[in-house]
């Protein structure tokens, strides 16, 4: 078992099948010390180079930020695909659908095969191994790797062609960063008009305004508590996959839009490694980037 990518999630998937006894014996990292981290802590090794992974597994987990780094794994310079014949890649960025399906074709001329495994889950459920994954590619492919996607998740669905796991999943974090800017800005205005925010979330989590971003960011938003579980900076990225989408099927998504541009403003406040939660910085009062 490999994995490329050793950030919140791939360190902790691998931290998950390595208490389950599977042989983790790849960590490869574009930072190479946070590689050598977590390979020192499971005993595995840490390649320098992709094609040292891909030599050293059958199965390789890949864990990436974007279309340009899924691209750089299997048509780069210092491809994954060195080698790669029977090798599976289990790809579990939130990129583009496009991207994946690239990354699919490419692998399949390499005589490999791929599935695309999006997660509807964070951190916690990571570790503990009870992951929301979607999963697209070739059916028979899904079914051989079944028993281990069971091992790292609570819930498995299998949805088809590769792309549409992509879709799915920038669909999912489309409207859950949504609520989570509609959440900032009620508890904001709530706040402004002095009602208290205590009676104002128990309120909410009462009535039609609940939302599963109620209970996880709502009192992170009042606290301050941005501790990063999802980046404000990821939820740029998906918005944007999500609306991309809508723009190539013509479907308008005006919340979408301005949800993106929030998280984006984010951004350029250098605030976009903070949690999602973080947008409350833009709505609440007195806070400095609601100004």
């Amino acid at each position: 078992m490999g994995f490329v990518g050793a950030g919140r999630m791939g360190a902790n998937m691998a931290r998950r099948l390595h208490d389950l006894d599977y042989d983790v014996v790849a960590i490869h990292d574009h930072c190479h010390p946070v590689a050598e981290s977590v390979a020192a802590e499971l005993g595995a090794k840490a390649p320098v180079s992709l094609a040292e992974v891909t030599a050293a597994a059958d199965v390789i987990f890949t864990v990436v930020t974007d279309d340009a780094a899924m691209d750089e794994l299997f048509s780069g310079s210092d491809s994954l695909l060195q080698g790669a014949e029977g090798k599976t890649f289990i790809n579990c960025a939130t990129v583009s659908p496009e991207a994946h399906e690239k990354a699919a074709e490419l692998a399949a001329k390499a005589g490999a095969k791929t599935l695309a495994a999006s997660m509807a889950s964070s951190i916690t459920q990571a570790r503990q191994g009870t992951l929301y994954l979607m999963m697209g590619g070739e059916e028979e492919t899904f079914s051989e790797n079944e028993p281990l996607l069971r091992d790292i998740s609570s819930a498995l669905r299998f949805v088809g062609p590769v792309g549409n796991a992509a879709k799915i999943k920038a669909l999912v974090n489309m409207v859950m960063n949504i609520n989570t800017a509609g959440l900032a800005e009620g508890l904001g205005l709530g706040g402004a008009r002095g009602i208290d925010q205590n009676v104002l979330r128990e309120v909410f989590s009462q009535t039609g305004s609940n939302s599963r971003v109620l209970e996880t960011d709502g009192d992170d938003m009042v606290l301050r508590d941005h501790d990063c579980f999802f980046s404000a900076a990821h939820a740029a990225k998906d918005s944007g996959i999500a609306n991309a989408l809508a723009r190539r099927a013509g479907v308008k998504t005006p919340l979408s839009e301005a949800t993106e541009a929030q998280y984006r403003k984010l951004i350029e406040l250098k605030l976009g490694e903070l949690d999602k939660s973080a947008v409350a910085e833009l709505t609440f009062p007195g806070r400095a980037g609601s100004n």
